[in-house]
């Protein structure tokens, strides 16, 4: 019982840590954006962000789900995310308007805003587990990867619901949900976690020099075969060859992840705030027009640094103390209303 124990203490830990490292490439990756064009390093970089960062990033999200799919607790997390939604879908946008003007936007309730599919895709994901739970585990990865594959074909723009990120991500979810990190901790010795994170260096470095054939739609996950151009009947072959890039990627980047407790690992409690609100931040520096002095080596190891630094500073918690009705909202009213309301039709 005591083993047990400490085990499920080091793997949480383990995700944790995991959790903050991936917000850190999240807002990385996004900040760097405007600069993957003009700068050959960036645009390597980004690609190897992307190729297991939202993979990841999906993964953990499942793993911890486990703790909280069914029940009470399960409906209340479902009850926060929808209010999450509404709550920044509606202040996104506002700013979009009046501030941001982002191009090729969709201002819907039904068209996720950017970052914001996540929390669509997480509630649908936590739905969709649900609704398998009878099946067994290899009944859920081979029909979690056959959606993948098959959302693809629909002829639709894969944006709305944020339906083609929901089932592209859909097979990391259900293995974050079974994930096992006793088996995981047997496995990744000392000497495989630095073949790993080795593995990772030499993934950056070939998407270095072979990424530029590499069209990045098929690494955002957020759009069909129709709209990456791809409208042969076999193109769900390309959606399995890039699930085994973000595979092989993942994998290789769960080399440089610590297993000891540390200010990361309480950083990594508060990556939500950091999630949410770090659009803002990148939104405003890129319609201050700073961008444009920031187009050399130098220009992009700051934008990475403030990365970094902003990371750090959203997932202190006095942010959180702050900000936590707006990120975290209360839904025990929605509970009581629908209590009271259950009582009513009795």
């Amino acid at each position: 019982m005591v083993a047990n124990s400490s085990l499920t203490a080091r793997g949480e830990t383990f995700f944790l840590n995991l959790r903050f490292m991936l917000i850190v490439t999240v807002f990385a990756g996004n900040a760097i954006e405007p600069l993957i064009h003009s700068l050959s390093g960036m645009h390597s970089l980004y690609l190897w962000i992307f190729s297991f960062h939202m993979p990841l990033f999906v993964l953990v999200t499942g793993y911890f789900a486990g703790k909280s799919l069914t029940g009470a607790a399960g409906r209340k997390v479902l009850l926060q995310i929808g209010l999450q939604y509404l709550i920044f879908q509606t202040l996104y946008s506002v700013l979009d308007v009046s501030v941001f003007h982002a191009a090729n936007i969709h201002h819907s309730f039904f068209a996720p805003y950017l970052l914001l599919w996540f929390l669509a895709s997480h509630a649908c994901w936590r739905l969709l587990m649900l609704g398998m739970g009878r099946w067994s585990r290899a009944a859920q990865i081979i029909f979690s990867v056959s959606a993948g594959v098959a959302v693809g074909y629909l002829q639709l723009d894969g944006i709305w619901f944020s339906i083609s990120r929901t089932f592209v991500y859909l097979p990391f979810f259900v293995i974050g949900y079974h994930f096992s990190f006793e088996a995981f901790a047997r496995l990744y010795n000392k000497y495989v976690k630095i073949a790993a994170a080795a593995a990772s260096v030499l993934l950056l470095l070939l998407l270095g020099t072979l990424g530029s054939e590499l069209p990045l739609g098929w690494l955002y996950g957020s759009m069909t075969y129709m709209q990456l151009d791809a409208p042969e009947w076999y193109a769900g072959v390309y959606r399995l060859g890039m699930y085994g890039l973000q595979l092989a990627a993942s994998l290789a980047f769960l080399g440089w992840v610590p297993h000891r407790l540390s200010r990361m690992t309480d950083w990594g409690r508060r990556t939500l705030y950091v999630f949410l609100l770090h659009g803002f931040v990148v939104r405003l520096a890129a319609v201050s027009g700073i961008y444009a002095y920031l187009g050399n080596a130098a220009g992009a190891t700051l934008v990475l640094l403030c990365a970094v630094a902003f990371t750090v500073l959203l997932a202190q918690p006095a942010v959180k103390r702050w900000l936590h009705p707006l990120v975290e909202p209360s839904v025990d009213w929605m509970i009581s209303l629908q209590r009271a309301a259950l009582r009513r039709s009795l």
